[in-house]
C-alpha cells in the first residue's frame, strides 16, 4: 500500500509502498477514504509523543470501509463503512468495563501508538469495541472531521461540561477544536465568547455561533474582559489551544463554581503551567481534563449531525491528496488554516 512515511521526528516525509496490513483475531483492516490532517499529526512528528517507534505513518481521524476482519469479530462486517475514535479501548481493563475507552489502561492510537491512516489501510484492534458504524447520511469526508477535534469537542462541551441553555461558555483558541466546540456549545443555546489572535479565525467562529469574539493581541486585560461580557465569568470555559496562558485565563475567566476544560494539548515548557489555586480554592472551580470519546457514545453526537443542528462539514476548509500532505503536516505549526483538511484522494 501507499503511506506517508517518516523515518526520523521532524525529518522529511514521504510516500512509500509498505507492506499491506493484516488484522488481529479482535481487529480488522480499514480501507481508508478519508483522513483528516490535525495538530496532533505534527506534534507526533515533532516527537513530542513518546508512544511513537520509527519508521513511523501517522494519522488517526479517519473513514473507510472494513476490507478484512478477524476471526473473532462479532458485530463488523466485510463492507460496512465505519470511523473510530483517536483513543481505542481494550475493553477488558478496568476503564473499559466502566464504560470509559477513552482512558483505557492499554489504550491504542492510530497515528501513535501503531501505524495510522495516512495510508491506503490502517488496522484496528479490538474492532466490537472500537467502530462506529456510520450512517449513510454522512459522508466520508465529514466523518473523518470527527474523529478526534470533533469528539473531543463533543465530550469537552455535553459530557464533561455538562453545557446548558443560556450559560456563557469562554473557548479560548479557535482552531479545529475550538472552532467545534463553539458550535456544539451554540447548539446546546449556549452564550459563547470566542478567544483568539487571528480575524479570520474569529469571523469563522461568529459564523459557527460565537455570540462574542475577543482578538486576544490587542486586548490589554481578556480576563476582565470575558468577565464583563459574561456578567461575572464564565459557566464553561475551554482552552482548546493547549499555551501556559490560555490555560491560566480560561481558569481565571470562570464564575464561582465554574468549570475549565483542558483540551489542547500541553507540550514543552507548557505542560506544568501555573494555575490561579487560590480563586480554584475560594470559588471551587473544576478543573477536568477531556480525552476522546468513547466509541458507544457517538449515537447521540450522530443524532445531532444527522437531523443539522450541527454540521462539522462546515469547518472542513478543503480536501487534499496524499501528496499535498507532505506538505500540509509540517506547516501546522503556522496556524495559517483556519479549520480542517481531509486528505480524500490516495
Amino acid at each position: 500500500m501507499r503511506a506517508i512515511v517518516y523515518e526520523s521526528f521532524k525529518g522529511p516525509l514521504t510516500i512509500q509502498k509498505v507492506s499491506d496490513p493484516t488484522p488481529l483475531e479482535n481487529g480488522v483492516v480499514i480501507k481508508v477514504k478519508a483522513t483528516g490532517l490535525c495538530r496532533s499529526d505534527w506534534h507526533g512528528w515533532m516527537g513530542h509523543d513518546q508512544d511513537i517507534k520509527l519508521p513511523h505513518v501517522p494519522g488517526h481521524e479517519l473513514a473507510g470501509v472494513i476490507e478484512a476482519t478477524g476471526k473473532n469479530v462479532r458485530n463488523f462486517s466485510i463492507g460496512d463503512r465505519v470511523t473510530v475514535p483517536f483513543v481505542c479501548g481494550c475493553g477488558s481493563c478496568g476503564q473499559c468495563i466502566s464504560g470509559n475507552h477513552q482512558i483505557c489502561d492499554h489504550q491504542s492510537q492510530p497515528g501513535f501508538t501503531h501505524w495510522g491512516s495516512f495510508a491506503e489501510y490502517v488496522v484496528i484492534d479490538y474492532a466490537d469495541t472500537n467502530l462506529v458504524k456510520l450512517p449513510d447520511e454522512i459522508n466520508d469526508i465529514t466523518a473523518a472531521a470527527l474523529g478526534c477535534r470533533f469528539i473531543t469537542s463533543f465530550r469537552a462541551i455535553v459530557a464533561q461540561g455538562k453545557v446548558t441553555a443560556g450559560q456563557y461558555v469562554a473557548i479560548h483558541g479557535c482552531g479545529g477544536v475550538g472552532l467545534s466546540a463553539i458550535m456544539i456549545a451554540n447548539a446546546l443555546g449556549a452564550q459563547v465568547v470566542a478567544i483568539d489572535i487571528n480575524p479570520e479565525n474569529l469571523l469563522l467562529a461568529k459564523e459557527l455561533g460565537a455570540t462574542h469574539t475577543i482578538n486576544a493581541t490587542n486586548n490589554q486585560d481578556i480576563v476582565k474582559h470575558i468577565k464583563s461580557i459574561s456578567n461575572g465569568g464564565a459557566h464553561v470555559s475551554v482552552d482548546a489551544l493547549g499555551s501556559a496562558t490560555t490555560c491560566f485565563n480560561s481558569i481565571a475567566n470562570l464564575r464561582k463554581q465554574g468549570k475549565h476544560i483542558q483540551v489542547g494539548l500541553m507540550t514543552g515548557d507548557h505542560q506544568h503551567p501555573k494555575i490561579p489555586m487560590d480563586r480554584v480554592l475560594a470559588d471551587e472551580l473544576e478543573i477536568i481534563g477531556s480525552h476522546g470519546m468513547q466509541a458507544y457514545k457517538y449515537s447521540e453526537m450522530l443524532d445531532m449531525i444527522k437531523n443539522g443542528t450541527l454540521q462539522p462539514d462546515k469547518l472542513i476548509q478543503h480536501t487534499i491528496t496524499l501528496e499535498q500532505a507532505i506538505t500540509a503536516l509540517p506547516n501546522m505549526d503556522t496556524f495559517d488554516t483556519k479549520s480542517m483538511q481531509v486528505i480524500h484522494s490516495f
